[in-house]
């Protein structure tokens, strides 16, 4: 009768024949337990107890019995004890009663399904953050150890400079490594934030891919593999950030490349399809498992097993790019027929209907020999060593450095010298760099003046404070030697109207 009347009610009602069988339904799942009072009051009721004594943390099954009406027994008493989530309903009841206390009780189950399932997440987010954090460690140790054992070359052996060039280019290269590793963490971290800028305009897709091409191409060579690039004759525009879709193009191949055995094929095929740009990046390698190819854009998710097939990098590169090609207005989608049997990526733009008759993106400029500086150069920062290296690699350029560690002391030296280039730390501890770019502003002929802040420190509101500092410049550490002289080049006017009021800083023509 109790089913009859849920059932009309539209709740879905399992009627139990004893308790045995109640306690492996409630294993299967339950809402809520409605119990008779006499069943309470019996030898099996220990049984139910137990089970819902062993509920995992996020459960508490509601648990409703039907007593007589005035009653006080003893069995309720206790059952009111053992059970944690009890509710006691006198009899005869309202069937409208019963049927709201259900609902009632079946709502906060339901609630604790969902927390259940927010736990589980959390879990989850948990335990890729650990393999993630684990991998980060990993991927920075590797290029110390080729950096450590060049120093200790360098010191044991103490070789001439024509033997010494191998370990420099070394070390270079695994400082490239260590940067770009340090780069796609900070991108991630602007792009989920919503602190990334984009230059929209109209792109040529063509263009973008053969940049993207050029910048994988010796990863892509390294691994043997064959690149084959179909894209038609026709213009593909689009409206977009030429820079970040040469990152996203880029990011795919190098994928592509890494997780590809020795020697395989990457191919790149553009398409216009409807309204859409559509360019797919192919390979023949690890391949990806159907129930990963949802997952596989998520932060800190990597493909098991694929890590180690992998030349270095920390699984982010695809959040990467389902960031940025979302930010275009576009999408990216994965498929792979299985693991060992490739995978493509799909990413689809919206198409720009402003046509771009001969116009095409410039390759990036080749910098030329490096300029030469004369003058004198103040370098601030509390890292001595970061100091003491600066300043020897700004002599090597012709400068006369000087050096302070704190504010106070750049501020003494500011005064006697009279500086007409600074490069300043910005995280000191004291007076920081944007006080102290202050304060040398204030000076006198602190307007002529060239400020550079030199910092690990490059979210939106950071750069945004710096500006506010009176900084000319704000570069990211390490120091990119082509991209601070290619900054002096591109500040030629106040340079050269510094050095004609004697401050001595010549750059290359």
């Amino acid at each position: 009768m109790a089913q009859d009347v849920l059932e009309r009610a539209g709740l879905v009602a399992q009627v139990c024949a004893d308790m045995h069988s109640l306690v492996q339904e409630l294993a299967r799942g339950a809402g809520v337990l409605m119990l008779a009072e006499e069943v309470v009051g019996t030898a099996a009721a220990s049984e139910l107890a137990g089970a819902l004594a062993r509920q995992p943390p996020w459960s508490d099954v509601p648990v409703l019995v039907l007593a007589r009406q005035g009653a006080d027994s003893r069995a309720v008493a206790n059952a009111m004890d053992e059970f944690p989530n009890l509710t006691v309903i006198e009899r005869p009841m309202r069937v409208a009663s019963l049927v709201s206390a259900l609902r009632t009780a079946l709502r906060a189950r339901r609630r604790q399904y969902e927390l259940r399932n927010v736990l589980d997440g959390l879990r989850d987010a948990d335990r890729r953050k650990t393999e993630f954090l684990a991998t980060l460690a990993h991927e920075l140790r590797n290029p110390l150890a080729p950096l450590s054992t060049a120093l200790s070359l360098l010191a044991r052996k103490k070789p001439s400079y024509e033997e010494a060039g191998k370990y420099y280019e070394l070390m270079s290269r695994q400082v490239d490594h260590m940067v770009r590793l340090v780069n796609d963490l900070m991108e991630v971290s602007r792009i989920t934030r919503g602190k990334i800028d984009l230059q929209f305009g109209p792109v040529l897709l063509d263009s973008v891919i053969d940049e993207a091409v050029e910048l994988s191409r010796p990863l892509v060579e390294r691994g043997g593999h064959v690149l084959v690039l179909d894209v038609p004759a026709g213009p593909l525009v689009v409206r977009g950030d030429a820079v970040r879709l040469t990152q996203v193009f880029s990011n795919l191949l190098n994928n592509a490349a890494k997780y590809s055995p020795q020697p395989g094929q990457v191919t790149v095929v553009a398409r216009e399809e409807g309204q859409e740009a559509v360019v797919r990046v192919s390979d023949t390698g690890m391949g990806i498992a159907a129930e990963m190819l949802s997952a596989i854009f998520e932060m800190f998710v990597q493909v098991s097993g694929t890590a180690r097939a992998a030349q270095g990098g920390l699984g982010i590169g695809l959040t990467l790019v389902k960031s940025l090609v979302e930010l275009h207005g576009g999408r990216i989608e994965a498929a792979s027929e299985g693991l060992g049997r490739g995978a493509t990526f799909s990413v689809r733009l919206p198409l720009a209907r402003q046509a771009l008759p001969g116009v095409r993106p410039p390759v990036m400029a080749r910098l030329g020999s490096l300029a030469a500086i004369e003058g004198t150069v103040l370098v601030v920062d509390d890292n001595r060593d970061a100091a003491d290296s600066l300043v020897e690699l700004l002599d090597s350029l012709g400068a006369t450095s000087l050096v302070a560690y704190s504010g106070e002391e750049a501020l003494k030296l500011a005064r006697e010298h009279a500086p007409r280039l600074a490069i300043l730390d910005i995280g000191m501890p004291g007076m920081d760099g944007c006080e102290l770019a202050r304060r040398l502003r204030a000076q006198a002929r602190g307007d002529a003046l060239l400020l550079v802040a030199l910092t690990g420190w490059s979210q939106r509101d950071h750069r945004a404070r710096i500006r506010a500092a009176g900084f000319d410049h704000h570069l990211l550490k390490p120091l990119n030697l082509p991209e601070f002289m290619a900054l002096l080049r591109g500040s030629r006017a106040r340079l050269r109207a510094a050095s004609d009021r004697g401050l001595g800083i010549d750059s290359a023509p």
